[in-house]
């Protein structure tokens, strides 16, 4: 394997998921003297960051997706392959999809990473987790479904299992989830139905650290923490969950065991790695984390194959701070464009010093004009972070009709508290006993 490129075009490039690091490589490589070929399970690009807003009524999926051929239309030296890479040859270099093999001269893999349920997945459909636009409708059905399931219960107990919500898992999700649900709750269908008060909704975020959005300084967890319980969410941390079964959450805070009888269960804690890294690992030797994720070198190759990087939530890149780049949509869009880069200047058998993360910082919505925002140089909470969270999702949706959808939108419903996303699809259209 070389790390430069001979100027013998077309050099072949092919992108494997059509997430922020492979969308974003492809947007970069457009001009360049490369066929680019992306493939990807899906055909669109999803905004991961709002799904929760699908999962709660507020936007629709379509709201947040991009068609990957409608975004990349512009750009003649890239192919868009619907397919799912499935092995890869790096001797012969060629990505498997199905009965194809697709030849590379540079192999990008960008797909990014999974819920995990610390090895109990059984424990998967009890609790939804919210990676995919399937997540977020599986959410959204259970969610609308708990409200009218309860305002059909005689039983009072059971009503109060219907209309108690546990969140597992305080981080970012975690957080975002619980502020639009109780928006949800107490706002929104507070006069929609008859026989429940939905002010009675009893929403609990459980969280195994000793405070919530564990990545963030402790000030901005606190301020999060009080806006959720200013909100009616109840928050407990220093709290592991120990089992998941017949609608029942068995917690553990301390030596003290718990259960908590609740019909709605939703998972926003831990991530593993796609199953694409399990196969790079096995094909070339490569050391991946307890995770899964597959550890890069300094330009985000692997060891021994200069060639194949490696970008996105699926890559460690320890090289920066001793510890792995978060799993965030600017460290991916960065890779992306950093690894364009770098194969443009191996086409002139040029190359570029490691790869640096720049952190403009890190967000999280809390609830209605309630955000929390680190720039580093400054830490904002309360409407200004609001207002500024609005700005960056915004920006950082893909089309131009996304942007506009998504700020009508938001704008209508800060206006009227009203959602009108509040569709209950799916084969199960009952609620489960």
């Amino acid at each position: 394997m070389i790390g430069s490129i001979e100027n013998n075009s077309p050099h072949k490039v092919v992108i494997v998921g059509g997430g922020f690091g492979g969308l974003y490589t492809a947007q970069s490589l457009a001009k360049a003297n490369v066929n680019v070929t992306l493939i990807d399970k899906r055909n669109f690009h999803l905004f991961q960051p709002l799904l929760y807003q699908v999962a709660t009524g507020t936007l629709s999926p379509a709201d947040i997706s991009s068609p990957l051929r409608a975004v990349l239309s512009k750009s003649k030296n890239t192919k868009v392959m619907l397919g799912e890479v499935t092995d890869i040859d790096p001797q012969a270099q060629k990505a498997i999809v199905g009965d194809e093999a697709i030849p590379y001269d540079t192999l990008i893999i960008a797909t990014g990473v999974k819920h995990s349920y610390f090895g109990k997945d059984q424990w998967e459909e009890f609790a939804p987790g919210l990676k995919t636009v399937e997540d977020a409708i599986e959410m959204r059905r259970r969610i609308f479904m708990a409200f009218e399931a309860a305002e059909k219960e005689t039983d009072p107990e059971k009503r109060r299992a219907w209309l108690t919500f546990v969140i597992v898992g305080g981080g970012p999700t975690g957080v975002e989830l619980a502020g639009a649900l109780a928006d949800l709750a107490y706002e929104t269908l507070k006069q929609d139905f008859r026989n429940i008060d939905t002010s009675e909704t009893k929403i609990l975020l459980l969280e195994g650290m000793d405070r919530i959005l564990p990545p963030y300084v402790p000030e901005l967890s606190q301020a999060a923490e009080a806006s959720l319980q200013r909100f009616g969410v109840e928050v407990q941390t220093k709290t592991l969950v120990t089992n998941i079964e017949n609608d029942i959450v068995t917690i553990k805070q301390e030596n003290e065991e718990k259960k908590i009888a609740s019909k709605t269960i939703l998972w926003a804690a831990g991530v593993q790695a796609s199953r694409i890294g399990k196969v790079l690992a096995e094909r070339t030797g490569v050391e991946c984390d307890r995770v899964g994720r597959v550890i890069v070198e300094p330009d985000l190759s692997i060891k021994g194959y200069p060639n194949i990087f490696v970008i996105g939530d699926l890559a460690n890149f320890s090289h920066q701070t001793g510890k792995p780049l978060p799993g965030v949509a600017p460290v991916a869009k960065q890779e992306g464009e950093y690894v364009a880069a770098l194969i443009k200047q191996r086409l002139h058998n040029q190359t570029l010093p490691q790869f640096s993360y720049i952190d403009r910082g890190s967000l999280a919505m809390i609830g209605h004009n309630s955000a929390v925002v680190d720039l580093g140089f400054i830490k904002l909470t309360g409407f200004i972070a609001w207002l500024f969270w609005l700005f960056i999702h915004i920006y950082f949706l893909i089309e131009f009709d996304n942007k506009l959808i998504v700020m009508l939108q938001w704008a209508w419903n800060y206006v009227t508290r009203k959602r009108g996303a509040r569709l209950i699809t799916g084969q199960e259209l009952q609620p489960s006993e």
